[in-house]
């Protein structure tokens, strides 16, 4: 059965809210996920969400490292942001199959806003990170590499490529799936994706009436 991972870390800009307008365009726009759960140091009741306690406390993006533990999931499983809203058919992101977002400034490099594997597939990429967090969490820790801000995807990028392992993107498995907000216009979809500042609390249109959405 397809699982949808997502993470919610308790002290920043997220809280239940999010989880719960997450879940429910999961289950409208992409039903073949038959499990949602919520990687999680609060207290989170959200209805068809499975809370599992997150065990580190990793700060901020780095607790997404928690996603890849041992036997937390079988069958495909799919990382994905809070920040994610969809607003059309979205059941291509459960095919199984190692994928990830393409970074939109760093093409060649994975983003982890969504990222697919299989079972314990990626479990070494938890092992990794736990038995060292301080030096992963290092700016330079990876090497020579493009982007600006040390994060999570670094790591998950230098560790995939160190093993030889390359996900295929899903902006070139399913083209059109992926849209990234753009405040300028309108219509998006049907997975759109934030990039910056922008978030779906402060769109616009018809990408905030689908995150609002009962």
């Amino acid at each position: 059965m397809p699982t949808l991972i997502t993470v919610l870390k308790g002290g920043g800009r997220y809280d239940a809210t999010w989880v719960e307008r997450l879940a429910r365009g999961v289950r409208r726009h992409a039903p073949a996920f038959g499990r949602i759960l919520c990687l999680t140091d609060l207290p989170l009741d959200v209805s068809g969400v499975e809370r599992v306690p997150l065990r580190h406390d990793w700060p901020a993006w780095w607790a997404k490292m928690e996603a890849f533990r041992p036997g937390l999931v079988e069958g495909t499983a799919l990382l994905c942001d809070l920040d994610t809203v969809f607003t059309g058919p979205a059941d291509a992101l459960a095919e199984p199959g190692l994928a990830a977002m393409e970074d939109y400034f760093h093409k060649g490099r994975l983003s982890s806003a969504l990222l697919r594997w299989d079972g314990d597939a990626l479990a070494g990429l938890y092992a990794e990170f736990a038995a060292d967090p301080a030096r992963w969490m290092t700016p330079g820790s990876c090497g020579p590499v493009p982007n600006a801000v040390h994060g999570d995807q670094v790591v998950i990028d230098h560790l995939l490529r160190r093993d030889g392992l390359t996900p295929g993107y899903f902006q070139n498995i399913a083209p059109g799936l992926l849209d990234f907000y753009d405040p300028r216009r309108d219509a998006h979809g049907p997975v759109v994706i934030f990039i910056g500042a922008s978030k779906p609390d402060t769109a616009g249109g018809s990408v905030h009436a689908a995150w609002t959405a009962p």
